[in-house]
């Protein structure tokens, strides 16, 4: 025996939820502190018995409801909680809108909008339902849709927690579609998007061709925007012109021209006076030879007065030696 209050108007009760029974049974029912009543309409499948429709009133699904069923001499008595037990009619006239915040808006009716809280459950493209959390209010948004998707909406009911929270939904409601193969009333919504999408479209097009014209025009934006690039010209022939000369140097002494005779480059290190003291007769010549240049350096060695070699130029071409 199952007992249900069939949108908080009438209690439905059915004994077939293993098959239909072979036999009539005789329904009776009562609330506390009722009497026991008939059933006035019986609910039948080919003839036979399968359950009861009886009134009700709204304060009486938080009372014991008792039932009983009778054949001959069999009796099956048994008591019901019905205050988790109430199922809602599924919501009707639901209706999809495309909003001017560009998200798609669905929207429906229920019969008892008093301590009523809904679930939604969208597919996109015939794929998995996807299911909201359960909330109040009558509307849902499907925030930025795809105007390439199609999106498919049911809704169910049931009485929420302030009111006796029951633990039934109702079924699902019939569904809406929004999108390519649209088959209901909303190609109307249905048409929005694409409009939208090419107003769009046109706008951008027509203030970036503004853009490109006012940079064209407008010699001062076209500098700040793309600064020219400097293009350097040799309208000198002197090669002093291309540099920048420091405070301290005179550019008229620097000479283009300037040629000087490579000199060779001798290297020497001083011996101590007791080396030379243990030789009178003998002589120690260091000769290093050098590349040939204009500027006396040394190789390989970093540049440092407290180094202890000196340079010395020979004036001649010819190699000669230091003695020390």
């Amino acid at each position: 025996m199952k007992c249900l209050v069939i949108n908080l108007e009438n209690v439905r009760c059915t004994w077939n939820s293993q098959g239909t029974p072979d036999v009539n049974y005789n329904f009776s029912s009562w609330f506390k502190a009722e009497n026991e009543r008939s059933c006035a309409e019986y609910l039948t499948d080919n003839g036979t018995n399968i359950g009861c429709k009886r009134p009700y009133t709204k304060l009486q699904r938080f009372y014991p409801f008792y039932t009983t069923l009778r054949y001959g001499r069999e009796t099956y008595l048994k008591e019901h909680d019905l205050k988790g037990k109430v199922m809602l009619n599924p919501p009707t006239n639901l209706t999809v809108k495309n909003g001017s915040d560009f998200n798609l808006w669905f929207y429906w009716n229920q019969t008892d909008k008093h301590c009523v809280e809904y679930q939604v459950r969208v597919r996109i493209n015939n794929g998995s339902w996807e299911f909201s959390p359960v909330y109040l209010g009558q509307s849902f948004c499907q925030n930025l849709p795809s105007s390439t998707a199609r999106y498919e909406l049911q809704v169910r009911s049931r009485i929420e927690h302030s009111c006796g929270e029951s633990e039934v939904w109702s079924d699902w409601s019939e569904p809406v579609v929004w999108g390519f193969n649209n088959t209901t009333d909303t190609n109307k919504g249905h048409e929005a998007m694409p409009v939208w999408t090419a107003v769009l479209y046109v706008a951008a097009a027509i203030t970036l061709l503004l853009l490109v014209m006012i940079l064209l025009h407008n010699e001062r934006i076209k500098i700040i925007l793309i600064p020219p690039l400097p293009k350097p010209v040799l309208n000198s022939s002197d090669v002093e012109d291309w540099f920048h000369f420091s405070k301290g140097l005179i550019k008229e002494g620097f000479n283009a021209n300037f040629s000087e005779r490579a000199c060779t480059v001798r290297e020497y290190q001083p011996v101590s006076r007791s080396d030379s003291n243990s030789s009178d007769s003998s002589v120690l010549t260091t000769t290093t030879d050098q590349t040939d240049c204009s500027i006396a350096i040394a190789v390989n060695e970093p540049e440092d007065t407290s180094a202890p070699f000196y340079t010395h130029v020979i004036a001649s071409e010819e190699g000669q030696q230091v003695s020390a």
